[in-house]
């Protein structure tokens, strides 16, 4: 089969016409991949829906092929967005596709160098401010009013519509619904989506998502006025769709509960050294959740989404390097040095 996109391959529930021009990269249709090494531990089947495999990286480009395609239609010469990375990465991309600008506010020092450098290779405007996301966010949001330029964060509900697409790709590649679905919870977008997609479709999985521990505002239920985690992705202090959040957990008879960054690098660092799949911190916060909490898991098929690429924070990757001594360029030397034979 040859992929087309979100839109082309869902049109059908999404809210497009034969007029809306479509702005694609040829994002979705990623894998789910089985995870014996999570299943030994969890007394599960376990398998991650790894949306690292789209075009800029991340979940985002799942729902910013909609926003960019509508706000197009609706006659906007330009996209902005706060991000914590990921988003400004995925707008800039579909911005750079569309051949409009993209204006990117974002809190300074605190954005993965990998997010980071893709904004600026795609030709946005960035815009780093002293501030943490949640500042970004309500700056842009005055912005785009004032400016009349389309808002393409996950308060744009194109985003959230577009992004519902990937329940329906694990309903047909599992060919049922899991008992558990685990996902990261930063601005709460993502848990608003899949649920939709699920109950669009008749299924309807507990869903767990989990938060940073120093970035917890869901589970404690108040603003975090200064959130702080390694998981940059997530580090946000008043998420977006708080209440939708709430909503999904509450109808699915789930769960949003806190990791910590200890807990969030054991599982990313598992999911490279043991299953193969290699994700940005923030996308391991899920795997942590159902380790951490394994005995509450019911019995059938748990499913991980994993929302970004291990390339999107490459200094967390290489501060976990420890380079050996170089050796002579011998065989022996290196046989000696790799303990062969």
């Amino acid at each position: 089969m040859t992929w087309r996109g979100v839109i082309a391959e869902h049109r059908e529930s999404l809210p497009v016409t034969d007029a809306t021009p479509v702005v694609t990269l040829l994002e979705g249709g990623t894998p789910l991949i089985p995870a014996p090494a999570v299943s030994d531990i969890v007394r599960r089947d376990v398998f991650l829906k790894f949306e690292g495999m789209n075009p800029t990286g991340s979940f985002k480009d799942r729902g910013m092929t909609l926003a960019v395609s509508k706000a197009i239609e609706e006659g906007a010469s330009a996209i902005a967005c706060a991000s914590t990375g990921n988003t400004s990465a995925s707008a800039a991309a579909y911005a750079a596709r569309a051949g409009i600008p993209c204006l990117v506010v974002l809190p300074a020092g605190k954005i993965a160098a990998g997010k980071l450098a893709q904004a600026f290779a795609h030709g946005a405007t960035v815009v780093p401010i002293e501030g943490n996301f949640d500042d970004a966010l309500e700056i842009v949001r005055s912005l785009a009013s004032d400016l009349g330029v389309a808002l393409v964060n996950s308060v744009n509900p194109y985003r959230i519509e577009a992004q519902k697409t990937a329940a329906f790709e694990v309903l047909d590649d599992l060919g049922h619904a899991p008992v558990v679905h685990a996902l990261p919870v930063g601005n709460a977008g993502n848990i608003t989506a899949y649920w939709r997609g699920y109950t669009e479709r008749g299924a309807g999985p507990h869903m767990w998502g989990f938060q940073a521990a120093g970035s917890a505002p869901l589970v404690h239920g108040e603003i975090v006025e200064n959130p702080e985690t390694v998981a940059t992705a997530i580090r946000i202090g008043n998420p977006a769709s708080w209440d939708a959040a709430i909503i999904a957990r509450d109808d699915s008879a789930g769960r949003i509960d806190a990791v910590t960054d200890e807990e969030i690098l054991a599982a990313y660092a598992l999911l490279s050294e043991r299953v193969g799949v290699y994700c940005e911190p923030a996308s391991a916060a899920g795997v942590a959740g159902i380790i951490k909490h394994a005995d509450a898991l019911p019995e059938g098929t748990i499913v991980c989404t994993i929302t970004g690429h291990g390339l999107k924070d490459p200094d967390t990757a290489t501060a976990r390097i420890d380079l050996p001594a170089t050796v002579p360029a011998t065989i022996e030397a290196v046989a000696a040095a790799a303990e062969l034979g």
